[in-house]
């Protein structure tokens, strides 16, 4: 495996360059009413009642339906659609961290792919989740 050797994600994002994603935990209803999901909604694009996939400058990852396990194929999908799109700058925030009520260690190695993909940008304590497996 690849060594994840770039930048990592900010963990206050306010504002996007044209190129940059944000990509977010959401629930499959859309309804992005907290956390990172709220700010995609006001900030970014996203749009109430679509909860998986790309909205304006965001991204929306489903992480409310179950346990890890169901969050995989969308993770997966991300990062194919994030290979697709080289134009695009996808910053991932601790998606499953916050109301999910996952943890980095849990959710981290969903993302172990994306460390080969140079357009994704992980949350420094995915990488760290991802270097210890």
């Amino acid at each position: 495996m690849m060594k994840y050797n770039r930048e990592y994600t900010n963990p206050w994002i306010s504002q996007l360059a044209d190129n940059e994603v944000f990509v977010f935990g959401s629930n499959l209803a859309g309804m992005h009413g907290g956390g990172a999901a709220r700010v995609a909604h006001q900030r970014f694009g996203a749009v109430m009642g679509q909860g998986v996939g790309l909205q304006g400058q965001s991204y929306a990852i489903p992480t409310m339906q179950g346990g890890v396990e169901t969050i995989r194929p969308y993770v997966d999908e991300f990062i194919r659609f994030a290979a697709e799109h080289p134009d695009m700058k996808f910053l991932v925030t601790p998606i499953g961290c916050g109301i999910a009520g996952f943890t980095a260690r849990e959710m981290g190695p969903l993302f172990a792919a994306a460390v080969e993909v140079d357009n994704i940008i992980l949350p420094l304590e995915f990488v760290q989740a991802i270097e210890e497996k």
